[in-house]
């Protein structure tokens, strides 16, 4: 969102959002791309653009009574769906969200926070959307991450954006459309969002404190947002340059104490620079001077197989550090660096 400053959250997102409003010609905007450079903040800043009261403005003024609103969490014509498993990371409530009461949020306290956006949650949104605006500059629906929308949820909302009611707008965000259905990328206009340049996205994560941020920024795939995550979690550019020479040693103690869904996309990640770098190719996300020499292609398709089928259970590991061991020692024998025994397969599936 944009602050009272005037300023917006991400310096890259400016030429977005110039575009966005410029080309906007229907009701439903698809902003896609890579999940962290920026789509949320965009989503929420469009959303103001539409909302604002300055006249004049070519984006939002951050300065007038709805702005503010927006700012706040608080207008009346703007409605956020967000999956209960994101609202905290993005410091908006269940009532914030889908205009629910808190009390809505506080049954079961054991039960785990949904991945998904619920019917409930997008039927109280399609109901919001053909309501009267309180302030007069129509209504504004937010859907983040779209693609986490179930079938049931996905089918609420289609007659919605095929004939919306009054001003009704929407802004759907999406990494990974084809997980989209079909008639609901049909009844958006999509804008797709590149990766930032390189340099520009270094020079923030520096300026937000990031230590070795073109590292970390090469290994988040060129994602800003991700990057500073990664650092704010721990991750350096020390232990990521080490870690192509602790696999080809069979030391897997470098990856101690990850979660085995973000130790298993690093080794994804090695798996294809290694890939790359054997086939002659630039590598992605390691630099090339960090990676061992002399791998195996097909022992890298082999680790690969098995770093798939491990990231579909990633979530539910029966024990997370013997199944990082178990994928360390295949990388290490797909390096060249030990004997593939005849079990090896085994101990990773």
């Amino acid at each position: 969102m944009v602050g009272p400053d005037g300023v917006l959250p991400l310096p890259w997102l400016g030429p977005w959002l110039t575009q966005a409003l410029q080309t906007q010609r229907g009701h439903a905007v698809l902003l896609q791309g890579p999940a962290g450079v920026g789509q949320w903040p965009l989503a929420l800043t469009l959303a103001q653009a539409w909302l604002c009261e300055e006249g004049s403005a070519a984006r939002p003024c951050g300065r007038c009574a709805s702005c503010r609103l927006v700012q706040a969490r608080s207008h009346p014509d703007l409605r956020v769906l967000l999956p209960e498993a994101l609202q905290a990371a993005l410091g908006w409530s269940t009532e914030d969200a889908n205009g629910e009461g808190a009390e809505a949020a506080a049954g079961d306290k054991k039960r785990q926070p949904s991945k998904e956006i619920k019917v409930d949650a997008v039927r109280g949104a399609v109901g919001f959307a053909q309501t009267t605006p309180a302030r007069g500059r129509g209504k504004v629906v937010v859907l983040h991450p779209a693609e986490r929308m179930n079938a049931v949820a996905a089918n609420a909302l289609l007659k919605t954006l095929e004939e919306p009611a009054g001003d009704a707008r929407f802004v759907l965000t999406c990494a990974t459309p084809e997980a989209l259905l079909p008639t609901i990328r049909s009844r958006c206009q999509a804008m797709a969002l590149p990766l930032p340049p390189a340099d520009q996205a270094t020079a923030w994560l520096a300026g937000q404190g990031v230590a070795g941020a073109e590292v970390l920024l090469a290994a988040c795939g060129g994602q800003p947002l991700e990057a500073l995550e990664a650092a704010r979690t721990g991750l350096d550019a020390a232990t990521w340059t080490r870690l192509p020479q602790a696999l080809a040693q069979g030391d897997a103690a470098v990856l101690a104490g990850w979660p085995l869904p973000r130790a298993i996309d690093a080794l994804q990640k090695l798996c294809h620079d290694l890939s790359v770098n054997a086939l002659g190719g630039v590598p992605r996300y390691f630099p090339a001077a960090s990676l061992p020499r002399g791998a195996s292609l097909e022992g890298l398709l082999g680790w690969s197989a098995a770093l798939q089928r491990a990231a579909r259970h990633a979530e539910h590991p029966l024990n997370a550090g013997l199944a990082i061991e178990a994928l360390v020692t295949q990388g290490e024998m797909a390096c060249g660096r030990r004997a593939v025994p005849r079990t090896a397969g085994a101990a990773v599936r």
